[in-house]
């Protein structure tokens, strides 16, 4: 038996295209993905790869107050639709507020009218951030969202004014809201859509290594560096989509007992050249040396909104995840479990311009 209609947006993405297939394998889902039509074609070719008779491509614009749909596909929706999966996002550290806003905010204000039109609606599932934190110190609980913080980028404030939305709507639109740390590759493959976030400080490791010259290390020593692998955020909201007892639920979808940006930086360097970093610079020194893109350049291409994640004292508590994934037979596994795969996949592949940032 059908277990009904998933509308969902960021497919054909690292994750999108992941968690489609995921929800296909779980039962006869059926999936209408919107999609920017400069992706269709695209996500054609991968959704028929998965399952072409269970997977429907609309072009579409998230931005557009009906989705950019004409207005039969659109009430086809409202008729059809049991439940979506919110997933498209700008994610660039550096992008402007003005496409950060259409996007992130718009575009999640426009799925939560057609979400609230659909007839036969049981749940939104929503994929926020744990950087809705913004510049918060200290421990983040999942309940929290409105304390006065200021924001390191545009990403992190128009994701925080969307998950506002979101929650406002909660008493006319079921949902649960995922906040995921920083994606990763696969914990078993390590394979990955593109290197950036700490892809970064691998880079600069293989520079360094490549030209015999000392490795830096990076990060302050005691601040947390939260990523989870890709395939944990697709198993876990695979499952928790479909647990009724989480409808209302704000989860942290991230590494429970991060290692410390330095520690990530010496597993890499360990995993990559063999050794240890060598060399120490304070990183408010490397954050401002950022800004000179010969010195980006030597550092792998990081910008220097992305060195900000390595020197921020943040922990996110998960106790509201951790109860809802033990049911499931879920838990995040640690950095030391899969950073070989995730180096090997480097190493294979980091010249490879397809997953090189554009800069």
């Amino acid at each position: 038996m059908a277990k009904g209609v998933v509308f969902i947006t960021g497919f054909p993405g690292f994750i999108g295209r992941r968690l489609v297939a995921k929800l296909l394998d779980q039962g006869d889902e059926r999936i209408l993905a919107l999609v920017e039509p400069r992706f269709a074609e695209q996500a054609r070719a991968v959704a028929a790869e998965l399952d072409g008779d269970r997977v429907e491509i609309l072009p579409g614009d998230i931005g557009d107050r009906r989705l950019g749909l004409d207005d039969e596909t659109y009430e086809r929706l409202t008729k059809q639709v049991t439940s979506a999966h919110h997933m498209a996002a700008i994610y660039d550290l550096a992008v402007p507020l003005e496409v950060a806003q259409r996007v992130n905010v718009d575009g999640t204000g426009n799925v939560l009218d057609l979400c609230a039109r659909c007839d036969k609606f049981e749940r939104l599932n929503y994929v926020s951030t744990a950087y809705v934190a913004g510049d918060r110190h200290g421990v983040v609980y999942e309940h929290e969202l409105i304390l006065g913080q200021g924001f390191k980028n545009h990403y992190e404030s128009t994701k925080f004014q969307a998950e506002v939305w979101v929650r406002e709507a909660m008493h006319r639109i079921p949902a649960t809201i995922y906040r995921p740390a920083i994606v990763v590759g696969d914990s078993r493959t390590g394979e990955t859509q593109k290197f950036d976030g700490p892809y970064y400080m691998l880079r600069t490791i293989a520079r360094a290594a490549h030209d015999r010259t000392p490795i830096v290390q990076f990060g302050r020593s005691e601040a947390p560096f939260n990523c989870v692998p890709v395939d944990f955020i697709v198993d876990a909201i695979a499952a928790v989509s479909g647990d009724s007892a989480a409808v209302g639920e704000t989860l942290h979808l991230v590494d429970p007992e991060p290692v410390t940006a330095a520690q990530m930086a010496e597993m890499f360097s360990v995993e990559y050249a063999g050794k240890k970093p060598t060399m120490r610079v304070p990183p408010s020194m490397i954050e401002n040396a950022l800004r000179v893109k010969r010195v980006r350049d030597a550092f792998g291409g990081a910008p220097h909104e992305a060195i900000r994640y390595l020197n921020h004292p943040v922990r996110f508590d998960t106790r509201g995840a951790d109860a809802v994934l033990a049911r499931h037979g879920l838990r995040c596994p640690r950095l030391e479990e899969y950073v070989g795969p995730i180096v090997s996949f480097f190493r294979a592949h980091e010249s490879d311009p397809a997953l090189l940032p554009v800069r």
